[in-house]
């Protein structure tokens, strides 16, 4: 059993949800599946754990200030696979 990240909302109105995540290491988010397309900017360097419902998991090396964006849809558990602590706003676009 693994420790669950900490999920801080700070905003949510009628355009975005903006959430802080903060990872021990070896923490992760759960399974989840993405209602909404979204963006990601780490705030630290992260190691990126995620593991599909395929089976198929793999390791995403993220420098601190990075972004990518995703499509809804996206089912998928991350867990912090380094071993120092990692965060990232995630910002879903209603």
């Amino acid at each position: 059993m693994r420790a669950a990240a900490k999920a801080t909302q700070m905003i949510d109105d009628e355009r975005v949800r903006v959430t802080r995540f903060d990872f021990e290491p070896g923490a992760e988010t759960g399974w989840h599946k993405h209602g909404m397309d979204y963006v990601v900017t780490t705030l630290t360097d992260c190691t990126m754990e995620l593991e599909d419902p395929d089976g198929i998991s793999r390791v995403v090396e993220m420098a601190a200030g990075t972004s990518y964006r995703r499509s809804s849809g996206v089912h998928h558990n991350v867990i912090n696979g380094g071993d120092q602590p990692m965060a990232f706003v995630e910002v879903e676009l209603k």
